[in-house]
């Protein structure tokens, strides 16, 4: 159908909504407008803090002339990643960066889920909140001091650990300085610190159960360990499989802080990872384009890792991030 002019209206009525677009925006964002300023700073920060920084990851191609500045640097393609995967210290990095995380997500990923289950079924609401604020605290405590707990209590010559190994051995352990207990004591000194604090998320999802899945699971006769099974599990299964994906997504980053604090020279055997090594390399030698190249690497394999993670969980279980 054409108007007098010519036009063909069923054009124009596809073409009109489009133009209206920036309007509704408009109208959106003047009716909105304290939203949006809430919005804001957020996003300043993603922004400034997360996409500008982007501009140096060209380094990891370069070789790094400080004289010279970014553009100015000759460019030389995958020298810095071939250099990476051919040292002495690639292996070692990988295995230390992936053995911990594994050892973490095995261990330390089931704790806050279990303390929250059980904290879920405790009837008093005294002990409760006793064990809960128990469990809390010492996530308050910096890592530095943490670390400075350890030096203290697992100290060879009169440390607490040490004097109860006393009892049934004539010889104390180093263990800070043993590549043998690194990991352990990395995970379950984590286990310590950050498993009350966690298990928030999951009391919270525990929460909104439906009270009467309960009450028809006690009718039909079932006991605690069947109530667990078949209400409270597929309950927090959804925030579950979430925080899975996010620690998949991160099985290549190791905290630098605390590991850097525990490393010495007698368990770097098992403490080099690859945060600590592009720290080295990068701050320390002074070798940018390089250490730019590995944690560029690092950060690929995370994604890689988090995307992969995401189509799994989305397969089997029909929850994901996207």
């Amino acid at each position: 159908m054409h108007n007098a002019f010519g036009n063909n209206l069923g054009e124009n009525k596809a073409v009109y909504p489009k133009r209206l677009i920036p309007l509704r925006f408009i109208k959106s964002l003047s009716k909105d407008y304290q939203l949006y300023l809430l919005l804001l700073p957020a996003v300043l920060y993603i922004v400034i803090f997360k996409y500008v920084p982007m501009y140096g990851v060209q380094l990891a191609f370069k070789k790094y002339y400080a004289s010279r500045g970014i553009w100015g640097s000759p460019w030389i393609g995958f020298e810095n990643f071939e250099r990476f995967f051919t040292s002495y210290a690639f292996w070692r990095v990988i295995k230390n960066t992936v053995g911990i995380n594994l050892y973490e997500l095995l261990v330390s990923f089931p704790a806050p889920i279990m303390l929250a289950l059980l904290l879920n079924h405790v009837k008093s609401n005294k002990f409760k909140r006793i064990v809960q604020t128990v469990t809390y605290a010492p996530h308050f405590i910096s890592t530095v001091v943490m670390v400075g707990m350890l030096y203290i209590f697992l100290s060879p010559r009169n440390g607490i650990i040490n004097q109860i190994v006393l009892l049934f051995t004539d010889k104390p352990i180093f263990f800070l300085g043993s590549s043998e207990w690194f990991k352990t004591i990395y995970v379950f000194s984590g286990i310590w610190q950050h498993a009350g604090w966690s298990a928030i998320v999951y009391l919270a999802a525990l929460t909104s159960i439906d009270t009467g899945l309960y009450d028809a699971a006690y009718i039909d006769g079932c006991n605690r360990f069947q109530v667990v099974r078949h209400v409270d599990l597929p309950g927090i299964t959804p925030v579950v499989v979430i925080m899975l994906i996010l620690d998949l997504g991160k099985m290549m980053q190791v905290g630098f802080q605390k590991i850097f604090l525990m490393q010495n020279d007698l368990n770097l055997q098992a403490s080099e990872v690859i945060s600590t090594y592009v720290y080295k390399i990068g701050l320390i030698s002074g070798q940018f384009s390089y250490s730019t190249a590995v944690n560029l690497f690092n950060t690929i394999v995370n994604i890689l890792l988090l995307v992969t993670a995401n189509n799994l969980a989305k397969r089997v279980t029909d929850n994901s991030l996207w």
